[in-house]
């Protein structure tokens, strides 16, 4: 599936390069600091990184899903915060427009996400709604030519930097259900929105969260996605059905990363006059790792060329995201027992991905709820072919 090898080696190759001479050796500055420093997010947009699954004709490298998964493997070789900052236009803040956005509205937008002038952000989660999309409270009530929007909405990744949210709002109020809830572009410079404070995360300094709040926000009719009430649900859910392949190849690509460092500490480190990866227990946990690893990036990839080639995938996109980033975790645990001590100590850095990875089970839908989606498809599967 891929369309352009040579291509896809040349950017592969870029981006390679990139995480090696620009991203690693920033990893402590952002830890500490919790930013990412704005040169460097220019670097990302002269790459080309923000336009990565947008069309040619609107100025983006429009990668296949299996291309993505193979820069994503490379790109997320070092802290996850790094890729946080294109995650949300490259993913579900750009897709819905993509998916079902009139022409108009692609026009309008698209171009300026390729080149990540405007940041997307992807407005969905609320206090009381998260995985369970249909019951948000956020309403978008139609008036003449724009509708009013009212509501808050919680954990929104790069909503600080945010030049535009997709909107997930209720427009039918007498519909409880997924029906009444539909998708919107609201601008982020409209009036009336206003962010929390930065959330205090367990890891992944400098990428940001906060509340956003709309306070009568006037939306023009014209920014409803594809212009048809209702259909919010459905927008939402396509959306992170690409996004939860989209996790799986960066739980995959910092695995990588994590399983390379316990492996040179093993060499280097010595007890009992000799190299620790010579001792069999910790050769099982090395050995655990890679092999999980390997599972994990074979059904990342298989799950994308099976979306590029027009299949149903929500049972691989999610088993594929369920397994992946439980594997990160297990080898981030088993990457701090290795290191032993010095697992625990910041100056290795282990530390820090153990804590950043644990991010990747709860976000596009928590392993439970993965293992709802895969569960119900079976037995509907089963059902329908009785």
């Amino acid at each position: 599936m891929i369309r352009d090898p040579e291509t896809l080696q040349a950017l592969l190759d870029s981006v390679r390069r990139f995480v090696r001479e620009r991203l690693v050796p920033a990893e402590n500055e952002v830890a500490e600091t919790d930013e990412i420093p704005e040169a460097i997010v220019q670097e990302m947009r002269e790459l080309g990184l923000f336009g990565l699954t947008i069309p040619e004709q609107f100025g983006g490298l429009e990668l296949t899903m299996e291309e993505e998964v193979h820069v994503l493997l490379e790109l997320c070789q070092t802290s996850p915060a790094f890729r946080s900052v294109i995650g949300t236009t490259v993913g579900i803040g750009s897709q819905g427009i993509l998916m079902d956005g009139t022409d108009a509205q692609k026009a309008e937008w698209l171009p300026r996400l390729a080149t990540g002038e405007v940041i997307a952000s992807f407005a969905l989660t609320e206090p009381e709604a998260g995985s369970d999309a249909a019951s948000l409270r956020t309403t978008a009530v139609k008036q003449g030519d724009h509708y009013l929007v009212n509501g808050t909405k919680r954990f929104i990744t790069n909503a600080p930097h945010a030049g535009m949210f997709t909107l997930m709002a209720r427009t039918n109020p007498a519909d409880k259900g997924a029906g009444g809830v539909s998708s919107f572009i609201v601008d982020a410079k409209s009036p009336g929105i206003s962010f929390g404070k930065y959330d205090k995360k367990m890891g992944q300094r400098g990428a940001h969260t906060c509340d956003v709040i709309f306070d009568n926000v006037k939306v023009p009719a014209a920014n409803l996605i594809g212009l048809q009430e209702g259909q919010g649900f459905k927008t939402a859910m396509k959306v992170l059905e690409k996004g939860r392949i989209h996790i799986a190849a960066v739980a995959v690509g910092c695995a990588k990363r994590i399983l390379r460092d316990a492996l040179q500490y093993s060499l280097e480190r010595k007890q009992f006059g000799q190299a620790i990866c010579d001792f069999q227990l910790v050769q099982a946990m090395l050995a655990d790792s890679q092999a999980e690893l390997y599972a994990a990036e074979c059904m990342t990839i298989d799950a994308a060329r099976r979306r590029d080639a027009g299949q149903n995938v929500s049972t691989e996109a999610s088993s594929a995201k369920m397994f992946a980033t439980e594997m990160c975790g297990r080898v981030a645990d088993r990457a701090v027992q290795i290191l032993g001590g010095s697992g625990y100590m910041a100056e290795y850095g282990i530390e820090r991905f153990y804590r950043d990875v644990r991010l990747f089970r709860l976000y596009e839908g928590t392993t439970q709820i993965q293992q709802i989606i895969i569960a119900r498809n079976m037995v509907r599967d089963a059902k329908a072919a009785a």
